[in-house]
């Protein structure tokens, strides 16, 4: 797995330096460097306060499975034995990314005109071996997880009084909210010069 100093989404999308993609990248020198920044402030952080680096993996392996980006979901989970997951964990990481795989996005919005756009889907919980494995914090924290993916207009306060109920702080759960909404970035970047690569 790379350091933290290594460009995480050069290293996902297979730029080398001096190729035309690392050219494009260099266009917004600024958007580079605070993406970087991003990753190592959320997966390194200097003060890293009562998120571990396992649960911090943990969700980004859980996340990036759900997202279905092959790579992306390999170097988080490498990123995830790194820090010392034990074996049992990451096993019951895999299977919740199989058991909570979807589309959507599911979910309502209020009435309206856009009501029509409205989708049901399924809502997720851990299965029981799988919650004793990860623990409470770790499941609830997959199944907020599942619902910013797939449902995220359904979010709602009792959302988060489950995430207070399972042990997070008001702090953790923005650090949660923090990696969720970095890695839907990161992917997508990701994707977009994939993209661009094969089209080249």
């Amino acid at each position: 797995m790379p350091g933290m100093d290594t460009d995480v989404i050069d290293t996902l999308a297979g730029i080398e330096p001096g190729s035309a993609l690392d050219a494009i990248r260099n266009r917004r020198p600024d958007a580079r460097d605070q993406a970087q920044a991003s990753y190592r402030a959320l997966f390194a952080p200097e003060i890293p306060g009562e998120v571990t680096a396992t649960e911090r993996f943990a969700v980004a392996a859980f996340v990036t499975g759900l997202h279905g980006g092959a790579e992306t979901a390999a170097f988080y989970a490498a990123g995830l034995a790194a820090s010392g997951a034990s074996a049992e964990v990451r096993r019951a990481i895999d299977a919740a990314i199989a058991a909570a795989k979807g589309q959507g996005p599911y979910g309502s919005y209020p009435a309206g005109p856009l009501s029509r756009e409205d989708t049901a889907g399924p809502t997720h919980r851990a299965a029981p071996e799988i919650r004793r494995a990860l623990g409470p914090r770790l499941a609830a924290a997959f199944d907020h997880m599942h619902l910013l993916v797939f449902h995220p207009r359904d979010a709602a306060p009792a959302a988060l009084q489950a995430l207070l109920d399972a042990g997070w702080s008001t702090t953790d759960i923005v650090t949660l909210s923090q990696i969720a909404a970095f890695l839907s970035f990161q992917i997508r970047v990701v994707a977009g010069l994939r993209v661009l690569a094969g089209a080249a």
